[in-house]
């Protein structure tokens, strides 16, 4: 899809797949077009050229009615009662009155809302306030989500209770398309990614497959205690060795990373003290692996799988 405002070529030949069951991420800096085709997505926009289909078909009204959208602006009413608009909101989309009732108070409940439901929305404070825009864009039992920066302004408990809610819907088997500055918290949700800059997608597909795309010849090497790595430079074919927790290595180890032969991750977790990276060629490196195992226990070993924000900086560039 295509659409210029002016002069401006806000998208241009944008074209992307969103899966059923899979989380999406749509990342981009801020006026690369992400709303844009949001919003085209939804029906509010038309497109210049091109469209937007479901299962082949193209959108109607009705296949639209049966989204769920979190604008980036709130759009709840102020002054109404949470628990009350939630299930006007369902009652406009022709769920029964027990049904939209029952919808409201499970979301309630599951995103801390429950002891707020009485409350105005104008009485929230904003994180809560973006829960219950949360809720809005679910309590229809929607066919898609369509989700514009959902995790703004919460607080890391709050993201977490949101991501569950996410991911609890995506396993129905419903496709899920979200916009996020944060990319920390993309990487840690996402199946899917599509990078978007200027108006283009610069890159899209599986998240995982992304990273390791873009993961150069760097490998990590966790060391015996004793091991004082000198060795390491002296192997043919071995380059900018360092110790993996200096500064500015961009290295902290990440969740679940495996021993001897699994690739690393750089989202989380804590790098022992004696990790040393190193550039090499895959033959290389496990040449390293098999020295470093001669000489004594090696708990880590693999390539180094960069960010998303390394990837993504990569891209956009």
């Amino acid at each position: 899809m295509s659409r210029a405002f002016g002069a401006v070529q806000a998208l241009d030949q944008v074209s992307f797949d969103v899966l059923p069951g899979r989380l999406t991420g749509f990342v981009g800096a801020n006026g690369a077009g992400k709303t844009t085709a949001m919003r085209i997505i939804m029906g509010v926009l038309s497109a210049d050229a091109g469209e937007v289909t479901v299962d082949g078909a193209p959108t109607s009204r009705a296949i639209c009615a049966r989204f769920g959208y979190m604008p980036e602006e709130r759009g709840l009413y102020p002054k109404m009662p949470v628990r009350e608009q939630l299930i006007y909101l369902a009652r406009l989309h022709s769920l029964p009155a027990a049904t939209a009732a029952a919808n409201a108070d499970a979301l309630l409940d599951r995103l801390g809302l429950a002891d707020r439901a009485k409350d105005k929305v104008e009485k929230l404070s904003l994180g809560n306030q973006q829960r219950a825009q949360i809720a809005a864009a679910l309590v229809h039992d929607p066919s898609t989500l369509i989700l514009d920066e959902p995790f703004s302004g919460l607080d890391p408990m709050a993201v977490d209770t949101v991501m569950g809610v996410l991911r609890d819907f995506a396993a129905r088997g419903a496709p899920i398309l979200f916009s996020s500055h944060q990319l920390d918290v993309v990487e840690r949700i996402t199946d899917d990614l599509v990078i978007i800059a200027a108006g283009q997608v610069r890159a899209a597909g599986a998240t995982a497959a992304l990273r390791q795309a873009h993961a150069g010849s760097r490998y990590r090497v966790g060391l015996a205690p004793t091991d004082d790595a000198a060795w390491l430079a002296a192997v043919p074919g071995v380059t900018d060795v360092r110790p993996a927790l200096a500064a500015g290595n961009g290295v902290t180890g990440a969740p679940g990373e495996k021993s001897a032969t699994g690739a690393l991750g750089g989202n989380g977790g804590t790098a022992s003290s004696n990790d040393v990276l190193f550039d090499a060629s895959p033959a290389v490196a496990q040449q390293v692996l098999h020295q470093a195992a001669a000489r004594g226990p090696v708990d880590v070993f693999g390539r180094v799988i960069p960010p998303l924000s390394e990837v993504f900086k990569e891209v956009v560039a």
